[in-house]
């Protein structure tokens, strides 16, 4: 292996991965964790928030990130829209909510005070933010229930109160800002003791990230702080692969904990204090670890119900973070595998999907891909199954995690992981045998599952070869024998290429080729062998969560009991 590979941290050789149990939460842990939400509303509980009313902050931090001037524009014109849902502020009623989940989520974490902020000046953004934040301190200041008090939410709360203290903290009314930090301190005590009970992963961490906030920020808060810093690490160490990838294998997840900790940190800044190691290192391995499921244009592509963030955003990100690494190419636990090679970035999910108990909308996406030519997408995946807007149906954005909404071979017409009905993951996927090599300056990748083997006695094995000079990958898609007696018969199969948004495929004379071209005029040319080749239409979830429609190439057929072996490269014409 040459030093520069060894650099980027690729391990030439086979590698088998399994992933543990396909099961969400025991009977005894929803049990538990509903008896634990009731205790919330217990004398007890009211007891235990009791304490001293701080009478101001110790510091105010920045927050580091711009918000959305569409969003923030809206706040502006009286009324809080999220993901195509909307609600004036004049009828904001917490008491009887009538919104999607995701607004509310927007609402009740304050997040739209970064998107205010970043339109309003202070005289104006202030009448906006006392108003929302009257409405619900009415409602939800006393009151502890769900979703308003859920410790993740608290966490997103503390760090955006604090941060957009300015907003919520100018009024001349000292009963107002007397509610606001009783209100404040209140819920730091409340996740004192539910913090750790948070689901693991990113609401965990949110949680955490807020008791330090408060421990930081409001007076006589350094055993809190010193009690959050452990339990952080802890959740980090749950959450978070060596390798910098969340367990949740989605890159939204991954993009939220890299912004929560880089919130966090501005408090320990606004403090003059040196944030811990493990904060610091955990920004350390995931920031790469982004930067490797991004394209050549910097922006995210799309994985486990996640859609596509453009390139100036993950910019933006990766600069507050302080970060400077070059993007991962082989994350080995986290499971996505990056060929790089002249403008060519090649992004495959070499892994099994999600385990069910820790990730919402996991995608049967195993052994998919996608490609990007410079800042031009080629092949990618639909996404946007947990990030479309609202108007999408219910349908359709279930449909967007199946196999065959990603850019992979689809055996049966039915999913390597089984997606049920109530939105968890099943059978499926159980292992992925994966050797990469680096020669000759060109990236070969390997992989093999075996999702199909249970149904169809089917391995699907992919094989890629990505140039030296990028201008050309070549694949090859393999149903090996899976060992065990089969039903006599062929079974169909179907390898799907879905193509970029504005990428307009033309089929050749003899129907075994296409040719593409991209928006800028760029050329590539698909060919294939062991299948019939046709053109179909397709859907791509736009950074915006609007559905953008598309084009896919589809290779199609039969396998006997022997298995098949499908062969098609993409090349560069321009």
């Amino acid at each position: 292996m040459s030093e520069e590979h060894a650099s980027d941290g690729i391990d030439e050789g086979k590698r088998l991965i399994r992933i543990g149990s396909s099961a969400g939460l025991s009977l005894a842990d929803r049990v538990a964790e509903r008896f634990r939400k009731l205790t919330w509303r217990t004398p007890l509980h009211a007891f235990r928030l009791r304490g001293r009313h701080p009478l101001k902050l110790v510091a105010v931090p920045e927050d580091p990130f711009v918000g959305d001037p569409r969003r923030g524009n809206a706040l502006l014109d009286g009324r809080v829209a999220f993901r195509g849902d909307s609600v004036a502020i004049a009828d904001l009623d917490f008491a009887k909510p009538d919104w999607s989940k995701p607004l509310a989520h927007y609402l009740h974490s304050f997040a739209w005070l970064r998107d205010l902020s970043t339109v309003a000046t202070r005289p104006i953004g202030v009448p906006i933010a006392e108003t929302i934040m009257r409405l619900w301190l009415e409602v939800h200041a006393d009151k502890v229930s769900e979703p308003a008090w859920t410790p993740e939410l608290w966490g997103r709360r503390i760090l955006h109160w604090t941060a957009h203290a300015p907003l919520i903290l100018s009024s001349s009314d000292l009963v107002y800002r007397s509610k606001v930090l009783n209100t404040l301190a209140r819920g730091a005590r409340h996740l004192d003791r539910s913090a750790d009970k948070a689901p693991a992963g990113v609401a965990r961490i949110a949680a955490w990230c807020g008791v330090i906030c408060a421990g930081l920020l409001i007076p006589g808060g350094d055993p809190r702080r010193q009690i959050g810093e452990d339990g952080l690490e802890k959740a980090i160490e749950s959450a978070v692969y060596e390798d910098g990838g969340v367990i949740a294998r989605a890159p939204l997840a991954q993009v939220d904990i890299i912004m929560l900790l880089t919130m966090l940190r501005e408090a320990y800044t606004a403090r003059r204090l040196a944030p811990p190691a493990a904060l610091s290192a955990a920004l350390g391995r995931m920031v790469p670890a982004l930067q490797g499921v991004c394209h050549g244009d910097h922006g995210l592509s799309s994985w486990q119900g996640g859609g596509p963030i453009r390139g100036e955003r993950i910019d933006e990100i990766v600069a507050a973070t302080g970060v400077r690494a070059r993007p991962l190419r082989q994350a080995r636990d986290w499971g996505y595998q990056r060929l790089a090679q002249g403008e060519a970035v090649v992004i495959v999910d070499a892994a099994p999907p999600p385990v069910s108990r820790l990730a919402e909308g996991g995608c049967a996406s195993t052994l998919a891909l996608e490609m990007s030519d410079g800042a031009e997408r080629l092949i990618v995946n639909c996404g946007g199954a947990r990030s479309a807007i609202a108007q999408i149906p219910a349908t359709l954005s279930e449909g967007l995690r199946t196999t065959a909404a990603h850019s992979t071979l689809v055996v049966g017409d039915s999913n390597s992981t089984a997606i049920h009905a109530d939105g968890t993951l099943g059978k499926g996927v159980a292992e992925v045998e994966l050797a990469r090599q680096e020669s000759n300056g060109a990236s070969r990748l390997e992989a093999s599952h075996d999702g199909y083997a249970r149904r169809f006695g089917f391995l699907h094995r992919r094989q890629l070869l990505l140039a030296s000079d990028g201008r050309e990958l070549r694949g090859d898609d393999m149903l090996l024998p899976a060992g065990r007696k089969r039903k006599v018969g062929t079974i169909p199969f179907a390898i799907r290429f879905h193509l970029g948004a504005g990428v307009e495929a033309a089929p050749t004379a003899d129907g075994m080729a296409a040719l593409l071209r991209l928006p800028s005029g760029r050329l590539w040319q698909f060919r294939c062998r062991g299948g019939s080749l046709t053109i179909e239409e397709s859907l791509w979830i736009d950074p915006d969560g609007r559905p953008v429609s598309t084009q896919q190439l589809v290779v199609s057929g039969e396998a006997a009991a022997g298995g098949e072996n499908i062969s098609w490269a993409l090349k560069r014409a321009t």
